[in-house]
């Protein structure tokens, strides 16, 4: 029920660990002659042990005897990443109707954030460089801006409008420091 919110802090944490490869297929195991061989092992291991320590009980007694932690991610990920078309429209609900009403500014902000980020772990939006991808990414920021401003609490009415007025249009960000 949590894969997604799991999938993304182990992500993280094998990014920054420098162990991606591991999961993702790019770190294949060397030939059984390779010196590098051992070294492959250990930080297999690793890898299976992390995953291993922060699945359930349940989950971990169906992989405790995997071998290799890209088999282990990718079962996860099969059996788990169920991004399914309520949830994407329960999400479309909850941005639409987010509105500040008795929160700060700040958790108000951080309610929103969590909502487009979990939308966008869910929704792969193009990342080429070309001018179509970043005319949509473009649009998809400056959506969030409105969808942001639009929940404001009326007293942000005056400020909200001077935002709007702005030519080009800032950032999420840009508006939220002027709020």
């Amino acid at each position: 029920e949590n894969y997604g919110v799991w999938s993304r802090a182990m992500l993280i944490a094998l990014t920054a660990k420098n162990k991606l490869g591991f999961i993702d297929g790019t770190c294949e195991k060397p030939d059984t002659t390779s010196p590098k061989l051992h070294q492959w092992v250990r930080c297999n291991a690793f890898v299976l042990s992390w995953i291993m320590n922060t699945d359930s009980r349940e989950i971990f007694n169906g992989i405790v005897y995997s071998t290799y932690a890209f088999s282990v991610w990718k079962d996860l990920r099969e059996r788990f990443n169920k991004v399914n078309g309520s949830r994407i429209f329960s999400l479309h609900r909850e941005i639409g109707c987010c509105a500040q009403g008795s929160l700060t500014v700040s958790a108000y902000y951080s309610k929103l954030r969590q909502l487009w980020d979990e939308y966008d772990s869910l929704v792969t939006l193009p990342s080429c460089g070309c001018p179509t991808s970043r005319a949509y990414v473009e649009h998809d920021q400056q959506q969030k801006l409105l969808q942001f401003l639009m929940g404001l609490n009326d007293s942000y009415g005056a400020i909200r409008s001077q935002i709007l007025m702005m030519s080009p249009l800032p950032t999420i960000g840009q508006a939220y420091s002027l709020i």
